[in-house]
């Protein structure tokens, strides 16, 4: 059941951004002093949960922990939003022990990708909340990354997402060029991210609804045969079937197996998937595990134009 959108606060210069570590542990102090530094660039002042730094096995602390300072941080009137630091693996055994009527009650900017595909998705699905798919705390924030943030998380804009294309002194450009599957355009909510963790979450109350959905995917380090198996999951449980379009963002390093014969390619596994569809579908939009990154807020409706290679939002995501 999809439920009625909540628009967070629109975040300003001068805001307070809390810091979280829902996945994957960081060894170093490094990335969270950068994490500090890009923030304050931003405008924002910075606030870490308490348990920002602690460390379960490969984990940034026990779910409780991870838990803890969710439910902290949506609570301190102080803070007006919650960024990740990194992604990494991890953010699923949270989701169970989420106090979704708090952060309901309580709603503000909520960001990341990768491994938070699980918590975004899992935020929007149970309250509503519109949160975003955006650069991480230690994520590269180069010029495209920020104007593309600031659009839509702090300007408010029905902003219209369209690759930044390089060209450099090559004839033609391969940086930043998209490929048209299926052309034509249609409209629905943005539902997505990344393609591991997403399929991870079907046949839980924690997957968004993509009944009309404007799906947009990406992932990395995966071999292409399970890519294949995680668009399966997706097909077999029916949501595939449901969607209204697809945008394929960066699949970054995701090799053909090594040794395998007739294996298929990248391009071949999306066309099974997704031409049957008979929805528009393109490939090779700016976001996912690439240097330039848009933010996509789940939940509100866009338009996708897949000949253009553009996604326009029909409404501002932020109040």
């Amino acid at each position: 059941m999809t439920l009625p959108l909540i628009l967070p606060r629109r975040l300003q210069p001068g805001d307070t951004l809390g810091l979280i570590n829902p996945s994957g542990a960081i060894h170093e102090r490094a990335p969270f002093e950068q994490a500090h530094e890009t923030l304050r660039a931003l405008g924002f002042r910075t606030r870490e949960g308490a348990n920002l730094r602690a460390r379960y096995g490969h984990m940034a602390g026990t779910p409780a922990q991870r838990a803890d300072d969710i439910h902290a941080l949506f609570a301190d009137p102080a803070v007006a939003g919650l960024l990740a630091v990194t992604g990494g693996s991890g953010a699923n055994r949270v989701l169970p022990l989420l106090d979704y009527g708090l952060i309901a009650r309580h709603p503000k900017f909520l960001g990341g990708f990768s491994d938070l595909t699980a918590l975004i998705g899992a935020v929007h699905a149970k309250t509503g909340l519109v949160t975003f798919h955006s650069p991480l705390g230690r994520s590269e924030w180069n010029a495209f990354s920020v104007e593309q943030f600031q659009a839509v998380v702090m300007a408010g804009a029905a902003h219209t997402m369209r690759n930044q294309v390089v060209k450099g002194d090559d004839l033609v450009a391969w940086d930043g060029r998209i490929t048209t599957i299926r052309g034509g355009r249609a409209q629905g909510p943005l539902q997505g991210g990344n393609l591991a963790v997403l399929s991870s979450l079907v046949g839980t109350p924690y997957l968004p609804d993509l009944t009309g959905a404007i799906l947009f995917l990406e992932d990395v380090n995966e071999y292409v045969y399970r890519i294949d198996r995680m668009l399966s999951t997706l097909m077999l449980s029916g949501a595939l079937a449901r969607v209204a379009g697809v945008v394929l963002g960066g699949f970054t390093s995701c090799p053909v197996s090594e040794g395998s014969f007739g294996t298929l390619t990248l391009d071949e596994v999306f066309d099974d998937y997704f031409l049957p569809l008979n929805v528009p579908v393109y490939r090779g939009a700016q976001f996912g595990h690439v240097k330039r990154k848009f933010t996509l807020p789940l939940g509100v409706p866009a338009e996708i134009d897949a000949d253009a290679g553009t996604l326009r939002l029909l409404q501002p995501a932020v109040t």
